[in-house]
């Protein structure tokens, strides 16, 4: 009879059998690499470089920075770019070039949008008095359409604040509805505001159903949020919204002295550049013009800065179907073009519409990692542009810049926040190690069989441990309050409703998350890229895992990201 052989047991202070201190480890072979040899010379190579004494100077002397904007205006990293492989760098136009004056353009939209649903929607009149509050809606908002409420969550899609109408919703129902559930932005019940179009219509399902429901009358909130975005979309489908912009450009939009030459600095580092819109060919023109004509000599056109213009790209079709690209024959300013057939080609100097991604790299030449597409809209230009291609990305947010600016201001305050924090950390562990001395002493107590004299030491111990664990619960509780009181006051400063645009509790916010995930790059303006040189490497910190932040010589490896894959899924 065969006897199976007993497995040994796991010691409690050596390492697992299969370690790199046994025979046979099973998790690795800890042996000699195949590349040894070259190592070895590598390491020896490594001693002479920093043996340099010349070289050590050169690297010694601090480096003046030249950059003279403000770090709110920095280029941020969220995967390491190599401006030197990239050949072909394209732009959206509205909210990347042209950066509108939010306050005037979302009461311009809310105000069109309003009296659609009055005249057209049935809404009585009454509904048409509301006033627009700029600032109780922000991106990276959801809206519930099936229980009327807005939703911020974080990066794991847990809700951390809500609002039904214009008041927080009430803590228990926001417990029943959202505590043990995820929002799955997929889910038709749910809708995503993830640009600064849809500002408006986000205060418009708040303000009708906090107007109606305090008047006592049922509100359907998905047939309401189908006739606001139905509303809204008409308003910039017939072009009646972007009519009226065209008739004041001056006060929709911010002319930008830097963008011209932050194109120019980019097509003299070699780069080609191209204009990738779902605008109209006569809007287009006119928003170009006002953006571009006149800033320097040597593009006495607008169009002299682009080598491909492409029109009612139809993003984010434009990156997974397949409709053709058409040429236009452009007419005066302001004039629509008229289509002359579908091109063959894609040529400098002509404008084209419609289009796809495949058709683009084909008649370019340009593909993959050598394409920078710079847009704000995290679904049209980010997020599709990265599922479909490998091209590399650049969102525009605007909104860093008050964050960044508001946040610097609040130093003291986070900086103390920050202090708390830690002391409530030390806290914590410190209240679970005297809760373990004290469990300890009690068992030993309720035993008994002590010798003379031990059970009073025992006792005179566990009432110390007593009084420093209430002491130290106390702490807790304090620090935690404080905390918990800084921590809203940074966030509420910010926005009273729903706190920093980056950020939900200790996590990134939903909005947050979506931009490091697909942008490989992102910043505020187009025309930061005139502070750089058109070869900078762009690092990204390296990402660290727990284990790794704990102590992990693995965390040494590199300081920076990766030029690999997108941290976006395909």
């Amino acid at each position: 009879m065969s006897v199976l052989p007993v497995s040994p047991k796991l010691s409690p202070t050596g390492p697992i059998p299969g370690s790199p201190t046994t025979a046979d480890p099973l998790h690795g072979s800890f042996r000699s690499s195949l590349n040894r040899a070259h190592a070895e010379e590598a390491e020896r190579r490594a001693r002479n470089l920093f043996d340099d004494r010349e070289l050590a100077r050169l690297l010694s002397v601090p480096r003046v920075s030249t950059r003279q904007v403000p770090r709110a205006r920095d280029i941020f990293v969220n995967r390491n770019l190599r401006m030197s492989g990239v050949d072909l760098i394209g732009f959206d136009m509205d909210y990347t070039l042209a950066i509108y004056h939010m306050r005037r353009l979302e009461q311009l939209a809310y105000d069109m949008t309003l009296a659609k649903l009055v005249s057209e929607r049935g809404y009585p009149s009454f509904v048409g008095q509301l006033q627009y509050d700029h600032h109780f809606v922000m991106r990276g908002l959801a809206v519930d359409k099936a229980n009327g409420n807005l939703l911020k969550m974080d990066r794991f899609g847990y809700v951390g604040r809500a609002w039904h109408g214009l008041r927080p919703l009430d803590r228990e129902l926001w417990k029943k509805l959202y505590r043990n559930q995820r929002v799955q932005l997929k889910n038709p019940r749910f809708a995503w505001i993830d640009t600064l179009f849809a500002l408006p219509e986000a205060w418009l399902f708040a303000g009708i159903i906090e107007l109606l429901e305090s008047l006592g009358q049922r509100v359907d909130y998905g047939k309401l949020y189908d006739d606001i975005r139905d509303a809204i979309d008409t308003v910039h489908r017939d072009n009646s919204l972007k009519r009226e912009v065209r008739k004041e450009l001056g006060r929709y939009i911010f002319q930008d002295a830097e963008l011209g030459p932050a194109l120019h600095k980019l097509r003299s580092g070699g780069k080609r550049l191209f204009l990738l819109t779902n605008s109209a060919w006569d809007y287009t023109d006119a928003v170009m013009r006002y953006l571009l004509d006149g800033q320097l000599a040597e593009y006495p056109s607008w169009r002299n800065y682009f080598d491909y213009v492409v029109t009612l790209a139809a993003k984010p079709a434009f990156f997974s179907e397949q409709r053709p690209f058409l040429e236009l024959e452009t007419a005066g300013p302001g004039e629509e073009a008229r289509v002359l057939g579908e091109a063959t080609s894609l040529e400098r100097g002509k404008v084209y519409q419609g289009g796809n991604l495949v058709q683009f790299e084909q008649h370019t030449g340009y593909a993959g990692e050598r394409v920078l597409y710079v847009g704000d809209h995290i679904y049209g230009d980010i997020l599709k542009s990265k599922k479909s291609s490998l091209w590399r990305t650049c969102m525009i947010v605007q909104e860093i810049e008050d964050e960044i600016t508001y946040t610097d201001g609040q130093q003291e305050r986070i900086e103390r926040l920050s202090e708390v924090e830690l002391a409530r950390e030390r806290l914590d562990d410190e209240v679970a190690h005297h809760k373990g001395v004290l469990n300890t002493l009690d068992r030993k107590l309720e035993r008994g069989e002590l010798e003379p004299g031990a059970e009073e030491r025992l006792e005179e111990e566990r009432r110390r441990t007593k009084v420093e664990l209430d002491k130290l619960r106390w702490a807790l509780r304090e620090a935690t309050d404080i905390a918990d009181t800084l921590e809203r006051e940074v966030e509420e400063g910010f926005n009273p409703y729903w706190g920093l645009l980056f950020k939900e509790g200790n996590e990134n916010s939903r909005f947050g998350e979506q931009v490091e995930r697909y942008a490989c790059l992102y910043t505020s303006r187009v025309s930061n890229f005139l502070h750089d040189s058109p070869m900078q490497y762009y690092r990204s910190p390296r990402d660290l895992m727990s284990h790794e932040q704990a102590g992990s010589w693995s965390a040494k490896l590199s300081q920076v990201g990766s030029e690999g894959p997108p941290k976006g899924e395909r």
